[in-house]
């Protein structure tokens, strides 16, 4: 039964370890950087409202959410939402996730084009995580090699999704840091902190990558044995 093939976890477990180890750097550096009030004793939500007035969108609306690090811009409403930890905190973890949003924020307003592409590709994705499912197996009940190969090709959408999505973020963070120095709301101290923050958040993008890859390989192994049978 494929559920209790061995194989898969030859493509799968190197990439759950990457996830975890990804994880782990995340909520170490998240953990460590909490503690250490910035300089400016600027909350989360202080520093969303500088930043996005710096950049012309003081009319985007902040608001808290509840949860830890479920920090988001949601462009289909234009809100900044931030995570209960990270609104009202005045800590150096703070001020880069919440820069990073902005980020995000400015991406939406720029119409930066990785950002367009994977929320283009969300629709798709959605429905091609559960349609690629039932063609797969579909096809291999009844025989029908084409019709799994469709089953992969709606498969490969999620590896597509999760490549498109590493630009969006490096570019992100890698706006949120500048603009916290354009705007002198960081130290040397305290932008090595929100860099440190930023750069683990960044490996779980990474991880995700190398997850898609994985299980879309195990798809791809399946079948490639089956023709060859």
């Amino acid at each position: 039964m494929f559920y209790f093939d061995p194989m898969y976890f030859v493509f799968a477990l190197p990439p759950m370890l990457l996830v975890l180890w990804a994880q782990a750097r995340v909520q170490g550096a998240y953990a460590k950087y909490r503690q250490i009030r910035n300089a400016a004793n600027l909350a989360g939500y202080q520093v969303a409202r500088i930043l996005l007035q710096s950049r012309g969108l003081a009319h985007v609306p902040v608001e808290m959410v509840p949860g830890e690090l479920t920090d988001h811009y949601d462009p289909s409403s234009q809100t900044l939402r931030l995570s209960q930890g990270v609104y009202s905190s005045p800590s150096v973890a703070a001020m880069g996730i919440v820069a990073h949003e902005v980020g995000h924020a400015v991406q939406h307003a720029t119409g930066y084009v990785p950002l367009k592409a994977r929320s283009a590709l969300v629709p798709a994705v959605n429905l091609g995580s559960t349609l690629g499912y039932i063609l797969f197996f579909a096809g291999i009940l009844i025989n029908a090699t084409g019709l799994a190969w469709l089953g992969v090709g709606f498969f490969s959408l999620g590896l597509l999704f999760a490549l498109v999505t590493l630009p969006v973020e490096f570019d992100a963070s890698g706006r949120a840091l500048a603009m916290l120095q354009g705007n002198g709301l960081v130290s040397v101290q305290e932008y090595d902190g929100a860099k440190a923050v930023l750069s683990a958040a960044a490996l779980t993008y990474v991880a995700a990558v190398a997850q898609a890859m994985g299980n879309l390989l195990y798809f791809v192994w399946l079948l490639m044995g089956r023709r060859e049978d």
